[in-house]
């Protein structure tokens, strides 16, 4: 991996990261328009008002992080297909095709074995879960598929822009600048220290919604934190070693699992 500023400018980069971005801000805002109650919109505000006020916080989100890494990424080496745009939209397809069977592998693995964890660790914070979250609400086929959306694109390539090729990449340079900018590249364990601090940043930007639900305890912060920061591992190695698209495919391949779990949750209630 070596480091390059050639390619795309700074503003192509940018401009398209953000294109790239944006179709899971719009699924997102959907998502709270159809699902968010009268009840619950606050006083002031209509329900459209409040399903487009709630995409300010990731737009923004999504707008800085979409300038670091048009900076930063291609100064250490980690490429994007799409936002590099090197070679013929055919050339760009048959590398990226080389990385989707293991990405939707490493997604589909990764989202099992979040389950079998959440499944291991639930003793610990069954106590910390009040019955309302545990199941007094029942959703229907419905509420599973009308989040799908928000799963594959907001999940799958708006939080891979934000926290692979915004946070890590700027993470990576950051490191790279401090510890040895004359090498060739980053060193590896330059690179796993982003990864690491990125994923442990992922698991904690569940923690606020989650804090909505149930009050905070130690243990329910570890398990959100740790079944979040596995995957990010996860994601953050493959767009190191492959491409940011391998990221997104493992990320949005992460939610297959999750949702033939709600939708057999959904069948047995």
């Amino acid at each position: 991996m070596s480091p390059t500023a050639n390619g795309p400018s700074f503003g192509r980069r940018f401009g398209v990261a953000l294109l790239l971005g944006l179709p899971g801000i719009v699924a997102l805002v959907g998502y709270i328009y159809v699902t968010t109650p009268a009840t619950a919109v606050p006083a002031g505000l209509s329900r459209p008002l409040l399903a487009l006020v709630s995409a300010v916080n990731p737009l923004l989100l999504l707008g800085v992080a979409c300038l670091l890494g048009a900076y930063a990424a291609p100064r250490v080496g980690l490429q994007s297909y799409v936002i590099d745009r090197e070679g013929s939209g055919s050339e760009i397809w048959h590398r990226l095709r080389n990385d989707v069977r293991l990405a939707v592998g490493i997604g589909i693995i990764g989202g099992v074995l979040i389950v079998v964890l959440d499944a291991v660790l639930m003793p610990f914070v069954a106590q910390d879960l009040p019955q309302s979250v545990l199941g007094a609400t029942r959703p229907t086929v419905l509420d599973v598929f009308v989040y799908v959306p928000v799963r594959f694109l907001y999940g799958g390539i708006t939080e891979e822009l934000m926290l692979r090729f915004g946070l890590m990449s700027a993470l990576v340079f950051v490191g790279w600048r401090i510890t040895d900018r004359k090498g060739d590249g980053p060193q590896p364990a330059v690179v796993w220290v982003a990864i690491v601090i990125a994923a442990v940043l992922f698991g904690l930007g569940h923690l606020p919604a989650l804090a909505q639900s149930v009050d905070l305890t130690p243990a329910l912060v570890v398990r959100t934190v740790l079944l979040n920061a596995v995957a990010g591992v996860l994601f953050g190695w493959l767009y190191w070693r492959r491409s940011l698209e391998a990221a997104m495919v493992a990320h949005a391949s992460f939610h297959v699992p999750l949702v033939v779990l709600s939708l057999v949750q959904v069948a047995l209630l």
